[in-house]
């Protein structure tokens, strides 16, 4: 191992006590995201009857948020790869809670609307580079597993917002104001833990910052029970050939930056056209806000076994077949779950809706920034995510305005439409990235593109 490239040293590690507190403090951080994100559901009814918001003006609330969201991904994966994954992990996490204070106190609509911008500018940032981080640290025969795992602290940041919209937003005493205040203060100490973790290796070595990127590899090492000291020269990885932004839609990367722009797209729309608005549209059927609270909550319990069954998939099976099976699940469950009444079929229903769909969102968190080289994998994937952004701008002002004109059946059956088509698109697209190293998938091809 000692003559092996950083890249291959990495990849050859066992997953031991640094892998594990990567994660975990990454995924705190995914936590509170998720939390911020999914508490939207739980809030826009108190919000919307403290200013006196049409369903136009409530979906912008929603909307607002993926403004920031488009932004922030974009920008951030961009400055991920110019000035490293470790400065952007610890700032966007610090924008999301000053974004989250501003909601709690924001006086007025279009405060609400600026200070939503303001969180999602973190939240759009923070969730690309987190996983190209965490997947250029893992090595090769566990990084879907580990991104995968990653993207599960989704689930227990649902479960938190389910908490605090059943117990704090339903709260006269408390309501939605001290929900988001919640979301935000425990955001900035997972913020300062971040500033123990190393750089990328992969990162460090592509900048020519060779003893550094050695440095933080034997830690690694260590952490695995590697001997305290080597006398063996460092070996650098082969230099990749430089690639910049448009290199996205060079000949090497075109298809695979087609097929992220429709998956990303298509996902965004559909996971927050459907659930930032479960527990309205239960209202919708006659539920009371608490007992419909209630029912998202309990159904989000399901996302857990989703996000488990794909990260022991994706490594079993295979990027590709989990996340098209995953999809056209999300696809069934949608349908059944808008032509359902509010009785124990509905929650069924929405259960499997949640198995699914975050079952999908593993996988395409595990696949996005596999796809690309050193250079441009933050980029690639900030931008895909930023392409999702503008359907999770679409989706959540389109859900309440078509549920009012052409039902609940009709909206979820055009979701079903959208999902059926990316699960294709993947199916087409797509290329099988398991059991293949970052530097197979990414800077081969660039090499090999350029001869």
């Amino acid at each position: 191992m000692s003559s092996a490239s950083f890249t291959e040293r990495l990849d050859a590690v066992r997953i031991n006590r640094f892998h594990w507190k990567l994660l975990i403090v990454s995924g705190l951080g995914w936590l509170f995201d998720a939390m911020d994100v999914i508490l939207i559901a739980f809030v826009l009814s108190p919000i919307s009857r403290e200013f006196a918001l049409d369903p136009a003006r409530t979906g912008l609330v929603v909307s607002a948020g993926f403004v920031g969201m488009f932004i922030g991904a974009a920008a951030s994966g961009r400055l991920a790869d110019r000035y490293g994954r470790k400065t952007i992990f610890q700032v966007t996490l610090l924008v999301y809670s000053l974004g989250s204070l501003l909601s709690a106190f924001a006086p007025s609509y279009e405060l609400l609307l600026g200070a939503r911008v303001i969180t999602g500018l973190g939240l759009g940032g923070e969730l690309p580079v987190v996983s190209t981080l965490v997947s250029e640290f893992s090595p090769r025969a566990a990084r879907g597993r580990m991104v995968s795992l990653l993207e599960s602290f989704w689930a227990y940041g649902t479960i938190a917002a389910g908490l605090i919209g059943v117990f704090i937003v339903s709260n006269p005493a408390l309501g939605w104001r001290a929900a988001f205040m919640v979301g935000a203060l425990p955001a900035l100490y997972i913020a300062y833990l971040r500033r123990a973790l190393p750089e990328s290796p992969r990162y460090l070595a592509s900048r020519g910052l060779l003893n550094e990127a050695e440095a933080v590899v034997r830690q690694v090492e260590r952490q695995g029970g590697a001997p305290l000291i080597t006398v063996a020269r460092p070996v650098a990885p082969p230099p990749a050939p430089r690639v910049g932004l448009g290199d996205l839609w060079a000949p090497a990367f075109a298809r695979r930056t087609v097929m992220l722009w429709i998956l990303w797209f298509g996902i965004v729309f559909t996971f927050y056209g459907i659930f930032t608005y479960v527990p309205s549209l239960l209202v919708g059927r006659g539920l009371t806000v608490t007992r419909s609270n209630e029912f998202f909550f309990l159904s989000t319990f399901a996302q857990i076994p989703g996000y488990f069954s794909a990260a022991w998939l994706v490594e079993r099976w295979g990027r590709k077949p989990t996340l098209v099976t995953y999809l056209l699940g999300t696809a069934v469950s949608a349908v059944l779950f808008g032509t359902a009444g509010t009785g124990t079929d509905a929650f069924i229903y929405a259960s499997l809706l949640s198995f699914f769909n975050l079952g999908a969102w593993a996988v395409v968190y595990s696949l996005t920034p596999e796809l690309y080289p050193t250079a441009i994998r933050a980029t690639g994937a900030g931008t895909a995510a930023s392409v999702g952004r503008i359907g999770g701008i679409i989706g959540p002002f389109l859900t309440p305005v078509l549920v009012a004109s052409y039902g609940q059946g009709a909206v979820f059956a055009l979701f079903m439409v959208v999902l059926v088509l990316i699960a294709v698109n993947v199916f087409l697209l797509a290329e099988e990235t398991r059991g293949r190293s970052l530097e197979e998938l990414g800077e081969a091809r660039v090499a090999a593109s350029a001869t």
